[in-house]
């Protein structure tokens, strides 16, 4: 997990405002493509990236002001590198596609537990449920 978090931190670096609210922009499409992910290996990909989809939103356009921009930009990242259809595994590549995508998702889930956590509390969101491996 440490060289997928020193990926993640080098790419959420790159993450400003701007390019937050281009995300905010693609987020409703995106979701949607999100929903349509058969990953069976990872089964909770699909409620992670949802999460951090809301917790983007919800943060870019103030409903909730809590999240530190470190959590945010790492989210953001996370968005983006599971739209994206070449990372570092492909998708075409069967079974492991989203290896890399969730990878990706639990390094800012857990890097930025706390504040996630809390997020989660508020919005009556089981995190054990998002947290969850199994």
């Amino acid at each position: 997990m440490p060289e997928i978090a020193k990926f993640v931190n080098h790419g959420a670096d790159a993450i400003t405002p701007g390019v937050a609210e281009k995300v905010l922009r693609h987020l409703p499409q995106w979701k949607l493509e999100f929903t349509q992910i058969n990953a069976p290996k990872f089964p909770h990909l699909v409620d992670q990236l949802e999460f951090l989809a809301d917790a983007v939103e919800d943060a870019i356009e103030g409903a909730y002001k809590d999240l530190p921009y470190v959590a945010i930009a790492q989210a953001v990242f996370a968005l983006v590198y599971a739209h994206k259809k070449n990372g570092i595994i492909p998708e075409s590549v069967l079974a492991l596609g989203r290896a890399d995508d969730s990878s990706v998702v639990r390094a800012v889930l857990i890097q930025n537990e706390k504040a996630f956590a809390i997020y989660a509390g508020k919005q009556g969101v089981d995190w054990r449920k998002i947290t969850s491996q199994a």
